[in-house]
């Protein structure tokens, strides 16, 4: 079966960067929508403001609201309409009863009427006129007819906004009921020209059209340099290491890429430095663990005889301190032996047992009740505490292989045990943080004292108590191991309110 084709960095760069262009474009074009609606809806609360002064004036001035009282009302209260272009009563019948364009006003503050309307100049009824110049706009003009239309059909008790744009002008009207004394007599709308509303939504998409643009040049040029200088050297890279997997005769000449002294010429010197180590770890490893078991097991059988031979020794002290040498090193060597071997083991062995559902829990109360046995039995006095957080949890699943965690657990617990002191106490507590369970041992004992804890997980390192010869310096990396390849973490820490050392452990949460 053929391997399917990875796509390139360049590939999924340009793919990223489309994928962020589009969720731009999409809420960039959410954006210019809501500009103008917000813009116009700031204008109408303006208008609002007005309508609501306007009737608070009429109101209180006691003002009839018909055409009489709305013609002295507008020549008094004009300074109310400074600021718009045209305002307009109607009754609760949608026709117009008072206009601020059939106000003598001032020029500069209301806009004209286009209509031009012709009367004799022997009129001796005033308001009849009025009344018949309004019934004519209201029969004649199909301006006033969509008005009426709207009062009488769309309006339902809310303020009303109306935008229209005629030629290149655009204007916002504002329509609401008039209530006196809470008690609806007609309607006010309030119109004026916006032109300004359009310049602004104009503005920002032509600035955001050359911002995109600049951002499009910027990742061209930026995709283009990516290219040349990083992900064809890495693809050259690549096809080198491949190239060395494959035992090719003729690997692929790198040598050019030595000379560059960025990250490029960086990875390049790591890359040929770690195939020359590789292969020197490859050739080494192939015999490193039946020379470390042959290594050891001949002083191991030496040392062995040696104590066979000590009733030859007359010299009782000589005796003790032979004694005392053979022991320590036998313990040596048998746990390093013990330990690199049962490393060695699981490693292997790990990717082929099955996982299944256990609970750790159980399993370090087990692990525990050994150990007190031993401690008990040994007078050590040391406390072993376990503490289970979520006390209405009864069960800590998760998914591996009992006898490894039981490997685990007995390792960090004999770990502590051996830097603990007469009357200390260890604690092991149990708690659950989202989907994950975390174990946490504490222990009385000096601490860490390196600048870097996490060496203390590292093959053969050794910083250990006086009764050394009771660990080989595999423990931990043994538990880093055991512990990662169950998906979990490890790490140590000094603890922060009392002396003593800490270790975390972290396992993936299994329903």
């Amino acid at each position: 079966m053929n391997q399917k084709k990875s796509a390139s960095i360049l590939k999924k760069f340009l793919l990223f960067n489309l994928l962020v262009f589009s969720v731009l474009g999409l809420f960039t074009y959410i954006y210019l929508q809501a500009i103008q609606p917000n813009l116009v809806k700031n204008k109408s609360t303006n208008h609002l403001a007005v309508i609501k002064n306007t009737t608070d004036h009429l109101q209180r001035l006691d003002i009839e609201f018909d055409e009489k009282g709305l013609s002295t009302f507008l020549l008094s209260a004009r300074f109310l309409f400074q600021s718009l272009d045209r305002v307009q009563f109607f009754n609760l019948d949608g026709n117009l009863i008072g206009d601020t364009d059939m106000l003598d006003l001032d020029q500069t503050v209301f806009s004209r009427s286009e209509l031009i309307i012709e009367e004799s100049i022997n009129s001796t009824n005033p308001n009849k006129i009025r009344n018949n110049t309004n019934n004519n706009i209201n029969n004649s003009l199909e301006y006033y007819k969509e008005i009426k239309k709207i009062i009488l059909g769309k309006f339902k008790d809310e303020p009303l906004v109306i935008e229209n744009k005629i030629k290149k002008d655009f204007f916002v009207q504002t329509l609401n009921k008039v209530l006196i004394n809470e008690k609806q007599v007609g309607y006010i709308l309030v119109g004026e020209q916006s032109n300004e509303i359009l310049v602004a939504v104009e503005e920002r998409k032509d600035f955001i059209i050359r911002t995109v643009l600049v951002l499009a040049l910027a990742i061209l040029i930026f995709s283009v340099f990516l290219n040349k200088y990083i992900l064809k050297p890495i693809s050259f890279l690549v096809k080198y290491t491949e190239s060395i997997k494959a035992k090719s005769d003729r690997p692929l000449n790198i040598d050019n890429f030595f000379i560059r002294r960025d990250e490029v010429g960086k990875l390049t010197q790591s890359i040929h430095e770690m195939t020359l180590d590789l292969q020197k770890r490859t050739n080494r490893a192939e015999t490193f663990s039946i020379d470390l078991a042959h290594e050891i097991r001949n002083p191991l059988a030496s040392l062995k005889g040696a104590s066979e031979l000590l009733d030859k020794t007359t010299e009782q002290k000589d005796r003790e301190k032979l004694l005392s040498i053979i022991d320590h090193d036998v313990e040596r060597i048998e746990r390093l032996i013990t330990d690199y071997t049962q490393m060695l083991k699981d490693e292997a062995s790990l990717s082929r047992e099955k996982m299944v559902k256990i609970d750790i829990y159980a399993i370090i109360k087990n692990v525990v009740d050994d150990f007190m046995q031993d401690i008990v039995s040994l007078n050590k006095k040391i406390e072993i505490e376990i503490t289970n957080k979520k006390d209405n949890k009864k069960n800590f699943y998760i998914l591996g292989i009992e006898n490894r965690i039981e490997q685990v657990i007995a390792n960090l617990l004999d770990n502590s045990i051996s830097f603990s002191q007469v009357n200390n106490k260890i604690s092991i507590e149990l708690d659950e943080i989202k989907n994950k369970f975390l174990i946490t041992f504490k222990d009385q004992g000096p601490g860490f004292k390196e600048k870097n804890i996490e060496n203390i997980f590292k093959r053969f390192y050794s910083n250990r108590p006086k009764n050394f010869g009771e660990h080989s310096g595999l423990g931990l990396n043994i538990v880093k191991n055991i512990t990662e390849l169950h998906k979990g973490k490890i790490q140590a820490l000094n603890r922060q309110d009392v002396k003593g050392a800490q270790i975390e452990l972290t396992f993936p949460k299994h329903s």
